[in-house]
């Protein structure tokens, strides 16, 4: 039906199963972080995060499925306009191929190589692990998430049941946006690894940019969460 290689979130839409990204991470002496001791990247995460009000940037996408043992590589735009609003394209040679928009609670994914689309509600217990939901929730990183660090890595495990989530493996930036990348493993050891560039912030994105465009012709189909 779908190409296995595609987006985590596809696949909960069509219920193939509940795959979420994210390596078994081999924790060598990493160590809990408590109150007291907490990672400056992980206050700069939080500090960066208040002052934002959109973020756009370029993205690069590592999915392993591991029961086909494949990796694919995709590339696309992200556009967040926060609290609710997301925009994630894919591209293949510099031609929009895919996007998933999000706003507050409806959500549409418009694939232009099949031309069909799919909307309905958004989820955030079901959907909000989506990379493009996911770098949105890194605002609230510490509430959300048990930290360790390891070198110049932050491993993140969720408080609560997050969808497939069973880690996350982020590498903060010193300069610029706080989050150069990050992997999300999920319980089947499959993984979504998001190499960030090019991010830019408070430039003012248009409420456009989140409106669908969708061509006369185009077959829409209803989903339910």
């Amino acid at each position: 039906m779908f190409d296995k290689g595609r987006k985590f979130v596809v696949f909960l839409i069509y219920k193939m199963r509940k795959i979420f990204f994210l390596l078994p991470i081999v924790i060598l002496t990493v160590t809990p972080v408590i109150a007291t001791d907490i990672p400056s990247e992980v206050l700069r995460i939080q500090k960066a995060y208040e002052g934002i009000s959109d973020i756009k940037g370029t993205f690069i996408q590592k999915t392993y499925i591991k029961d086909l043992e494949k990796t694919k590589t995709y590339k696309g735009e992200f556009f967040i306009k926060r609290p609710s609003k997301m925009r994630w394209t894919y591209q293949k040679q510099g031609k929009v191929t895919e996007e998933i928009i999000i706003k507050g609670k409806e959500m549409l994914i418009y694939q232009k190589e099949k031309s069909q689309a799919f909307k309905g509600a958004f989820d955030r217990q079901s959907y909000g692990q989506t990379p493009v939901a996911l770098l949105n929730g890194f605002a609230d990183i510490q509430s959300e998430f048990e930290i360790t660090k390891k070198g110049t890595l932050l491993y993140l495990k969720p408080k609560s049941p997050m969808g497939g989530i069973n880690s996350i493996e982020l590498e903060p930036s010193e300069t610029g946006f706080p989050i150069m990348s990050f992997k999300v493993t999920d319980s089947y050891s499959n993984t979504i690894e998001i190499i960030l560039s090019d991010v830019r912030l408070n430039t003012g994105l248009k409420d456009s940019i989140f409106e669908p465009r969708i061509p006369e012709g185009i077959s829409i189909y209803e989903y339910n969460p």
